[in-house]
């Protein structure tokens, strides 16, 4: 058996292991199974991957998503490495030949579904093989409390009966306590150790604002956190809303397509190929564009809507700087996004502890999304973590919120609302706490209510941000059955009679001061030289037909930009440059070097 540290220079690039992976692949080669917690771009692939290129046999990795595992074999083909994906969309002439390779022993590692590792006689066909380890990727599916349940993933616990003496290593980016504790259930790892990398992303930038005008406040997000070198990606609560958001896209000129699960098979697979060997191109997506996701150079990912998890929303924002370097996430989201999500899990068929579970899931991502002090600690604090001080890397520590008193506006909002019948949404009554005389408000004879014109002294964004947070407080209720009506709760009788009082946040960004702000989050300089990197990747990669990643990511180009090597023996010395890339691109490197006057 090769030594993994020796494997992991010569095929990988790398000079030593990072975090725990020298302790998880040590643990793999001795024979044991166990649960990896790593944070995407942690490096969770090179776990699996190592020892099974050092091991006797062949390795199957369970992994959920087609456009994954094409992307992953591809990689590891870059590298010298013989790995095979079986899956649905090959022919019978394709699993032929890879069901051959297998029986002569020519695969290394197998990346397969669920579905298909458990259909067709494949477990079968395994217990006939030698076989090194089995990886289970994406694990939270294997949860009920997992953000991407797959009931297939429950049948996995026949590799613990069939393969008992087989290393069995669980991986995911994202799983709380509850969710650990049942995917060690489901696949028999109770007795196995669990490996916590940690969840922090510091390289991510995160921020969150009320949702006002949301184009524009897109548009100056992504103006500021592109560079025009990598991908970005924007979650919609709807499919209407991914189409209509890729097509305003479109006309501002990005190159812009709509992900949903509405779409044909073939489509959503054509869209994931385009988005994987794409440039700065943007993918407005509802969660269905999810796991799957293995470009290194996303640079910034938006939601136009509140999320229903911290979970949700750290597994969509961590498909962001997969590659370390600098990336941004914006959050945007509005009253009704709260209430819509109160009211879901109360209408849904779901039995009462699934429910409170959600209610509480929501009620921590409203937490952070209006949290006036380090947003990233309030995130990590849902995984069990503690920042020992602020980040320094989301909005609320570059711009620091200021609370104020909002007693006495929001006694006039309940009231307002309360006397003008709860039949109306926020629109109409900031027309009557302002003293507008708009034609309904005539009609309805709201200019004699003594709320009208009490609230004169303060712009409609201050009542909208008044609004919205005394929905996220729960003192007011939005009828998302009906037409939006605003709704007083209990908790609003003791705002109302002065015996409770209101703190709120101020709103520091609005559409245009959006536009206008400078983030704290360093936005990576223009390099001839990286450029011309780049741009020989580009070309290379098309004429291959693979995804640009695969075949150098963005910071081994930087490292290469930045060295400068003049020898294919000092290029050998850059991280991510292995033996099979030297030897396969190597001159080309040194020459697209000279060229540009390295």
């Amino acid at each position: 058996m090769e030594n993994p540290a020796e494997l992991l220079r010569r095929v990988f690039g790398h000079e030593g292991f990072r975090g725990l992976q020298a302790g998880i692949v040590a643990h793999v080669m001795e024979g044991g199974s166990g649960l990896v917690l790593m944070p995407t771009g942690g490096g969770k692939s090179l776990c699996y991957q190592v020892p099974a290129l050092c091991l006797p046999g062949l390795a199957v990795v369970v992994s959920p998503l087609i456009a994954l595992m094409e992307d992953q074999v591809a990689a590891l083909r870059q590298q010298g490495v013989a790995a095979a994906a079986l899956h649905s969309d090959l022919d019978e002439d394709e699993r032929f030949e890879i069901r051959r390779a297998m029986a002569r022993e020519e695969l290394r590692i197998l990346y397969v579904s669920p579905e298909r590792l458990l259909m067709d006689g494949m477990l079968e066909n395994l217990s006939r093989r030698r076989i090194s380890l089995f990886a289970i990727d994406e694990a939270h599916c294997v949860s009920q409390w997992g953000h991407h349940f797959r009931p297939e993933y429950r049948n996995l616990t026949a590799l613990a009966e069939r393969f008992p003496g087989v290393p069995r290593l669980a991986l995911t980016a994202t799983a709380d306590e509850r969710t650990v504790e049942d995917i060690r259930h489901q696949l028999a790892l109770q007795d196995a150790p669990v490996f916590r990398g940690g969840f922090d992303r510091p390289n991510i930038f995160i921020a969150a604002e009320p949702r006002e005008q949301e184009r524009a406040q897109l548009r100056a997000f992504i103006k500021r956190a592109s560079d025009g070198r990598g991908a970005g990606i924007i979650y919609c609560a709807t499919r209407r809303k991914t189409e209509d958001t890729a097509a305003w896209l479109k006309l501002e000129g990005h190159d812009s397509m709509a992900f949903h699960a509405g779409m044909e098979s073939s489509a959503k697979r054509e869209s994931h190929r385009r988005f994987a060997r794409g440039d700065a191109v943007i993918m407005c997506a509802t969660i269905a564009f999810g796991m799957g996701i293995d470009r290194p150079d996303v640079r910034w990912v938006a939601h136009t809507d509140l999320p229903k998890s911290p979970e949700s929303w750290y597994q969509e924002i961590g498909r962001a700087g997969r590659d370390g370097l600098p990336a941004q996430a914006l959050l945007l989201y509005g009253a009704g996004d709260i209430a819509l999500g109160r009211h879901r899990i109360q209408e849904s068929p779901a039995a009462e502890e699934q429910k409170r579970i959600e209610r509480s899931r929501l009620e921590a991502m409203v937490a952070i999304a209006e949290s006036a002090t380090c947003r990233r600690r309030a995130l990590l604090r849902c995984f069990g973590e503690d920042l020992e001080q602020d980040c320094g890397a989301c909005d609320a520590c570059a711009t620091p919120p200021k609370l104020w008193n909002g007693t006495i506006p929001a006694q006039k909002l309940i009231s307002a609302v309360l006397r003008t019948g709860q039949r109306f949404g926020l629109g109409h009554i900031i027309d009557v706490l302002r003293g507008r005389m708009t034609d309904k408000v005539a009609q309805h004879g709201h200019d004699q209510l003594p709320t009208f014109g009490v609230g004169k002294d303060l712009p409609d964004p201050t009542w909208r941000g008044v609004a919205r947070q005394l929905v996220a407080q729960g003192a007011l209720d939005v009828a998302v059955e009906n037409h939006g009506e605003l709704l007083p709760t209990e908790q609003a009788r003791p705002i109302l009679k002065g015996e409770a009082q209101v703190m709120l946040r101020a709103d520091l960004v609005s559409a245009k001061a959006s536009a206008n702000r400078e983030s704290n989050a360093p936005v990576s300089g223009t390099d001839p030289v990286f450029d011309a990197l780049r741009y020989w990747r580009r070309e290379e990669a098309r004429n291959q037909g693979v995804p640009a990643y695969v075949i150098f990511q963005d910071r081994t180009l930087a490292e290469i930009a930045y060295r400068k090597p003049r020898s294919l023996d000092s290029l050998a010395d850059v991280p991510g440059v292995g033996a099979s890339k030297l030897e396969k691109y190597g001159d080309a490197v040194l020459e697209v070097l000279q060229e540009a006057g390295a």
